[in-house]
């Protein structure tokens, strides 16, 4: 009887025993090459749990037949990176996997970063952050590979299922077991490109089911039953949620109801219902805009109605929102406009407050030259309210435009009456 866990036995021993990721290690690819002529770069493996980070680490060290040394960032410390060290010194080089690297601290840094330059440490960083914002740049500018690694399709989950049912020496290989491919299938459909979850849960299916004379017959309802829910959910602070939280914001901005329900639900599974509430309401102002006004107040009542609602019935009003949000005319023009005037700031093009519209609620504004401004609710113009054909931007930017309609739903509107007060200004 085995003691370790299926998933740990069934780790690739060879970069050719690897499972997906094709693109990164395919038979084809730079990386593979390198590696089978006993080249192994520093690099770092990046992507969500259970996609095969360590397994490829492991697989590397297996084809290279290098030393091979696994620390875990969160609990290692000074001490565990000197042993490191001492090795490569000893062995002349070693792998040095590193789960976690997004944790690592300075001190372990400056004891292992020069060892990784000059070539006697290979480090191999593992991180379900993304490294461009959690791992140290000192880190990064010493792989030479920064690998995404995707989530395993279902034929590959198939592929690695089948190897550890027939697999007699790490695998399930020896026990009779009574399973069809449908239910294989099903446990690969079921995990979501998670090689760990679908190793785990033929595991756990085999071990519950009943054992007839010798023989294990799996059933279908075992195998729904120990599913349970799995889905792109992450935490709230990982990567993999502000991942979910630009796909939900691209998918309502291109108008597509159903992705954004999708992202929407796996937002709703992490808990956060303050930071995906404070995104629907950014988004209505940002992508819906001036071509649907009346989108921002609606979102807002519905946000403020699932914070005091709470979970689950808050996911009602937010996917009201969402769906209004989807299919409302869009303009970014107001973003755009205020982004624009922003940059113009910082670049130094501004220029001081033309006299007649500064404060003038003190005694002495007069004798200052703050006067001449003429109020345009004195002139009316049509149904519009009022207007006067007056200065109000500085004098050296007097003819800048960082406003620029988009010609959609309400603001169509909007744009005419711009392009009319335009119009105006060049008659004075």
């Amino acid at each position: 009887m085995h003691n370790e866990p299926l998933a740990f036995r069934m780790r690739p021993k060879t970069i050719d025993e690897v499972v997906g990721q094709q693109h990164i290690i395919g038979k084809d690819t730079a990386l593979y090459r390198m590696i089978s002529k006993g080249h192994v770069p520093s690099m770092l493996l990046y992507g969500e749990p259970g996609i095969g980070k360590t397994s490829m680490a492991y697989a590397i060290a297996g084809t290279s037949q290098l030393p091979f040394i696994a620390l875990n960032a969160t609990v290692s410390g000074k001490k565990d990176v000197e042993d490191v060290v001492a090795e490569a010194r000893i062995t002349g080089k070693v792998i040095l996997f590193l789960d976690e690297i997004h944790r690592f601290n300075k001190l372990q840094q400056d004891t292992l970063l020069p060892h990784v330059e000059k070539g006697s440490i290979i480090l191999i960083g593992a991180t379900t952050e993304n490294p461009f914002h959690d791992v140290n740049p000192a880190i990064r500018s010493r792989c030479g590979e920064i690998l995404q690694l995707n989530r395993l399709e279902p034929q590959d989950l198939v592929e690695l299922l089948r190897r550890a049912l027939h697999d007699e020496h790490r695998g399930l290989g020896k026990m009779t077991i009574e399973m069809t491919d449908d239910q294989i299938q099903k446990i690969a459909d079921g995990t979501n490109g998670d090689a760990r979850k679908a190793l785990t849960l033929l595991e756990s299916v085999i071990s519950a089911s009943d054992d007839e004379d010798g023989k294990i017959v799996v059933e279908d309802w075992l195998i729904e039953n120990l599913i349970g829910r799995i889905g792109l959910v992450g935490d709230k602070k990982g990567s993999h949620h502000y991942n979910l939280l630009s796909a939900l914001q691209k998918s309502v901005r291109g108008s597509d109801v159903n992705a954004a329900i999708f992202y929407l639900a796996n937002l709703l599974e992490t808990g956060d219902l303050v930071a995906v509430s404070r995104r629907l309401l950014v988004m209505a102002y940002e992508d819906i805009g001036l071509a649907a006004p009346e989108v921002g107040p609606h979102v807002l009542a519905a946000t403020e109605a699932a914070v005091r609602l709470g979970m689950p019935e808050a996911r009602i009003p937010l996917a009201n929102a969402v769906i209004e949000m989807c299919l409302a005319s869009k303009s970014n023009s107001a973003y755009k406009a205020i982004d624009a005037a922003v940059r113009a700031i910082n670049e130094g093009k501004t220029g001081d407050i033309p006299f007649h519209l500064r404060d003038t609620h003190y005694a002495g504004a007069a004798a200052l030259g703050h006067e001449g401004y003429r109020y345009p609710h004195d002139t009316p113009i049509g149904s519009f309210g009022g207007w006067v054909n007056q200065q109000y931007l500085p004098d050296k930017i007097q003819n800048e435009e960082y406003y620029e309609p988009v010609i959609a739903g309400e603001e169509k509107r909007l744009a005419a009456i711009y392009e009319r007060l335009k119009e105006f200004k060049k008659e004075k």
